[in-house]
């Protein structure tokens, strides 16, 4: 496993203690790791970076518990495989990486892919699960509103992306990645991923053994229905439902994100 000096992105949060790479199903994988106490694992989401998603708010989450950040596949400083970009392998690569950082449970924050991501590792290794938040989420490609499925020509919703955002990826994708011309591979790999909780049964998602929060913006992706759903699918989920916030904004409204986290996860300390 190999560990780096820190670079300009680390001097951003002076709580980073280390940097590095490990092998994991042949992937190289960056993590950081910022503070100390009970682990929790951050999970960004897609198209985004550790940076991009939690920049805002690490430093908090790591004053006063160990928070491991970590670049899925072919996102940030992790570069891409042949493999395929499915939710299973992403799972798969975080209970294997907590073992190769001898950690043998964790709680576990992750947005949008990121939140799939946690909700699978629940799923498959409920042994490494702590505490579980899983914002910005769902458990079939039917709960997302029709314009974000099948958006039409012509079409404009204030739920999407905007094109600041999307530049905000590329920029940031460019500056860190080990190969910045695979950024449009990835945005088309990336996509269908999502879409692999059609393959969830209720069954699983009712398996879920680790306290979970599941949090929605107002104005998300997600429909509020099918969040309060997939509440009461999981044994014991909260739902919190941030207002005035897009997919997007839910990372934005760390005035109400990051008390809401901070309560859920004290609970098991």
């Amino acid at each position: 496993m190999a560990v780096y000096p820190a670079d300009p992105v680390h001097e951003r949060h002076a709580s980073a203690a280390t940097a590095g790479y490990a092998q994991v199903n042949g992937l190289r994988m960056y993590y950081e790791i910022h503070g100390s106490g009970r682990p929790l694992v951050v999970l960004h989401g897609g198209l985004m970076t550790i940076d991009l998603a939690f920049g805002a708010i690490l430093p908090a989450l790591a004053a006063g518990r160990q928070v491991i950040a970590v670049e899925l596949q072919g996102h940030g400083h992790t570069a891409d495989t042949e493999r395929e970009l499915t939710l299973d392998n992403l799972a798969d690569d975080i209970a294997v990486l907590l073992g190769e950082l001898g950690i043998e449970r964790a709680d576990l924050f992750g947005f949008s892919l990121g939140g799939l991501t946690a909700l699978r590792v629940a799923m498959r290794h409920p042994e490494r699960v702590g505490r579980l938040v899983a914002a910005a989420t769902h458990y079939r490609s039917a709960g997302y509103h029709p314009e974000i499925r099948n958006p039409q020509p012509g079409d404009s919703s204030d739920r999407m992306p905007t094109q600041a955002d999307f530049q905000q990826w590329q920029d940031e994708y460019a500056r860190v990645a080990p190969d910045p011309a695979q950024f449009f591979a990835l945005v088309a790999k990336a996509s269908r991923t999502p879409d692999d909780v059609d393959g969830w049964t209720e069954a699983e998602l009712g398996s879920i053994a680790a306290p979970t929060l599941l949090i929605v913006g107002d104005n998300d992706f997600v429909r509020l229905d099918h969040a309060a759903a997939m509440r009461d699918l999981i044994p014991g989920a909260q739902l919190a439902v941030l207002p005035g916030a897009t997919h997007m904004g839910v990372l934005r409204r760390t005035d109400l994100l990051l008390p809401l986290v901070e309560t859920f996860l004290a609970q098991g300390d």
